[in-house]
């Protein structure tokens, strides 16, 4: 379909950014025949030659989104963009290893990222046709959601919603119907969790944002963030990071434990660098402020190289714990 030659000068950049790198620069006469046979624009080489040194002319400043490169005789480029395409692989990346995001919609934003580099991009980008390999959401409501939730923290407003569990159909099934004032949308362990206070319990949750349908907006203020008990300072990060692994609710205690030599890297690369660890003998002794009932699951890893010495109700439930598996496996 034959465009308006008043959109030359936008079609020439599209060419660019699609078609050109340092590899691949760009002669005014190419660029012509680009413009007649995907956009039906005819020119001569002298108007293609005005257009990008206009072009030139607008990129030409600090902080500019891309930068053009033109060389004698070889032609013209773009050099540099809004993203490298080393940071649009680690973006991808992120896609597809997100559990809350559908097939669908991983495929969607990974052809837009494409997008942001040239047509020599998609072609490194093996893994973009492995998406419905992954193990991802079924929910198509999480986008939905996001927004929803988003305009009730801006508006101070409680929510209600459905919260779902799979079943052995491998179906999501509505399990409850709580009503929350929402704070926050956290990424944890590649999965994104809703922080919200639940009036009815008077404990803080975190729900999997995938397993959250049918979101309505209540015309309720949520209760300030700074009136619940233990968020008296607002939320801290660093605590919820290191002291909630599996964004379990119950109250953080100070957690004691005996490690291996060996396991010290998981114990940082779990609870951060401000964890305490001092030598004990032939092992290494951890405090730190967590979660007994996550620590639990934690220890249970790592149960040859790990041992609970305080609290002691967490030091009997494991033990409790794996006297049970030991009777299972008889």
């Amino acid at each position: 379909m034959e465009e308006n030659k008043k959109l030359a000068l936008l079609r020439v950049l599209d060419i660019l950014k699609e078609h050109s790198d340092m590899d691949h620069p760009l002669t005014q006469e190419r660029i012509a025949e680009l413009l007649a046979k995907e956009y039906g624009i005819v020119v001569d080489v002298k108007l293609v030659g005005r257009q990008l040194s206009l072009l030139h002319e607008a990129f030409d400043k600090p902080n500019s989104p891309i930068v053009l490169t033109s060389e004698h005789r070889k032609g013209t480029y773009v050099e540099q963009r809004e993203f490298e395409d080393s940071e649009l692989r680690m973006l991808i990346d992120g896609v597809l290893s997100s559990r809350h995001v559908t097939a669908k919609y991983s495929k969607d934003l990974i052809e837009k990222l494409c997008r942001q580099s040239n047509k020599y991009f998609r072609p490194r980008v093996k893994n973009i046709y492995s998406v419905d390999d992954w193990n991802k959401t079924d929910n198509m409501s999480v986008f939905l959601n996001v927004e929803l939730i988003d305009e009730a923290i801006v508006k101070g407003r409680r929510i209600k919603f459905a919260y779902n569990k799979y079943g052995a159909d491998k179906r999501l099934h509505k399990t409850s119907t709580p009503r929350v004032s929402p704070y926050q949308l956290l990424l944890h362990n590649q999965r994104y969790y809703l922080m919200a206070w639940n009036e009815r319990f008077s404990q803080m949750h975190f729900y999997r944002l995938d397993r959250i349908t049918e979101i309505e907006i209540l015309d309720e203020p949520l209760t300030d963030i700074h009136n619940v008990p233990g968020y008296e300072g607002g939320i801290d990060y660093q605590k919820i990071a290191s002291g909630l692994p599996y964004m379990y609710t119950d109250k953080l205690e100070r957690v004691e434990m005996l490690v291996d030599e060996g396991v010290l890297d998981q114990v940082v690369d779990w609870f951060g660098t401000k964890v305490k660890i001092e030598k004990s003998g032939d092992r290494y002794k951890v405090s730190l402020l967590a979660s007994p009932r996550a620590m639990e699951y934690w220890a249970l890893q790592y149960v040859k190289n790990v041992e609970i010495i305080a609290p002691k109700s967490l030091r009997e439930q494991l033990k409790a714990t794996l006297q049970k598996a030991v009777e299972q496996y008889r």
